[in-house]
C-alpha cells in the first residue's frame, strides 16, 4: 500500500501543485468511501444477474416477460421458444434464482413475470444500445 500511497501524493502534487500529507489523508478517506461499491456481496449479486442474462434461452424469456407486461405459463413461452418445456422450466428457475422473475402458482399451473429489476436492465439496454 506504501507504493499505492507515493504514487497518489505524486498524482495529488500534480493535480493540486502543492501537497500535503492532509490532502492524501483526504483523498484515501474519500477513495475508501467509494470502494464500498466493490463489497463481495453486492459483486456477487450483480455477476448472479449478469450471468443469468449470458445465456441465449434465459435472455430471450426474460425479453418475453418484459414484453408481454403480464404473467405467462410455460406452455405459453414453449410456443415462442423453440426448445424443451424441462429446459424453460430450468432457465425460469435460474432466472427467479438471479431476481430476475417471479413465479405464481394458479391452481395447476405456474405463471412467470418479470421483475422490476428485469424491467429497468432491459429499458437501460434498450435505451444504450437503440440510437447507435
Amino acid at each position: 500500500m506504501a507504493t499505492a500511497t507515493q504514487r497518489l501524493q505524486r498524482y495529488l502534487e500534480d493535480e493540486l501543485e502543492d501537497c500535503r500529507p492532509e490532502d492524501v489523508d483526504q483523498r484515501l478517506d474519500e477513495l475508501d468511501t467509494l470502494e464500498a461499491v466493490l463489497s463481495t456481496e453486492r459483486i456477487d449479486s450483480d455477476l448472479d444477474v449478469l450471468a443469468a442474462l449470458a445465456n441465449e434461452t434465459r435472455y430471450k424469456l426474460v425479453r418475453l416477460l418484459v414484453a408481454a407486461d403480464g404473467e405467462l405459463c410455460v406452455c405459453e413461452l414453449n410456443a415462442m421458444i423453440d426448445t424443451s418445456e424441462s429446459a424453460i422450466s430450468h432457465a425460469l428457475s435460474e432466472l427467479i434464482e438471479a431476481g430476475l422473475v417471479t413465479r405464481r402458482k394458479d391452481g395447476r399451473w405456474r405463471k412467470y413475470r418479470a421483475s422490476n429489476g428485469a424491467v429497468a436492465i432491459l429499458t437501460l439496454l434498450d435505451g444504450v444500445f437503440t440510437n447507435e
